[in-house]
């Protein structure tokens, strides 16, 4: 059963995810949902999750198949991707292709591969003690910080910058992630031009 603090952090990391969502729609070209393209592939950045005591949370990005043609081909991207990202500074939990067969209309067949990553983290490692210590003392002091929520089910000052801290963190963390992955894209299609 979940805790109230696993729910509150589930709903500001929501906040922090829905937050990097419209930065990287605003960066490069947004598409439906959750979804952006950059130099020809298309992301997405799934909702967070609340799960045995751990936030998770998936990014993908289509394999360009108007680039790649063949089942073989789009394995050796995914095994090149994999390479790059396991270079990175978070480790994704999973990751995996995956084929998605989508038929919105019931008459055409569309067939995707994705690469599908999966971030796991324990919910004392999104935020920092030091930087809530920090911020606490400056609001006591009678400084106002706009960046952090007042939230109702946090009964304390420090709990609402803990919140804040926790909804940055997860951003934080998240636009490292999606940036990993563009730039392993961006390195593998290099590759295989080359």
């Amino acid at each position: 059963m979940p805790t109230l603090k696993g729910l509150l952090f589930n709903q500001f990391a929501a906040e922090g995810l829905s937050s990097l969502v419209e930065e990287m729609q605003s960066k490069y070209t947004a598409k439906k949902g959750r979804r952006f393209n950059h130099n020809n592939v298309t992301y997405e950045v799934s909702r967070p999750a609340l799960h045995e005591g751990k936030i998770e949370y998936e990014i993908s990005s289509k394999i360009p198949e108007d680039e790649i043609k063949t089942p073989k081909e789009m394995q050796a991207y995914f095994e090149r991707i994999k390479k790059v990202i396991a270079k990175g500074k978070f480790q994704p939990e999973s990751m995996e292709m995956e084929n998605i067969v989508w038929d919105s209309k019931k008459d055409t067949e569309k067939k995707r591969d994705y690469v599908k990553l999966l971030y796991k983290f324990p919910l004392d490692e999104l935020f920092d003690d030091k930087e809530v210590e920090k911020k606490h003392e400056k609001i006591r002091d009678g400084h106002k910080d706009p960046d952090v929520p007042h939230s109702a089910s946090a009964f304390t000052t420090a709990g609402n910058v803990v919140l804040a801290n926790v909804r940055d963190t997860i951003k934080n963390i998240g636009r490292d992630n999606v940036n990993d992955l563009i730039d392993a894209n961006k390195q593998v299609k290099a590759a295989m031009k080359g």
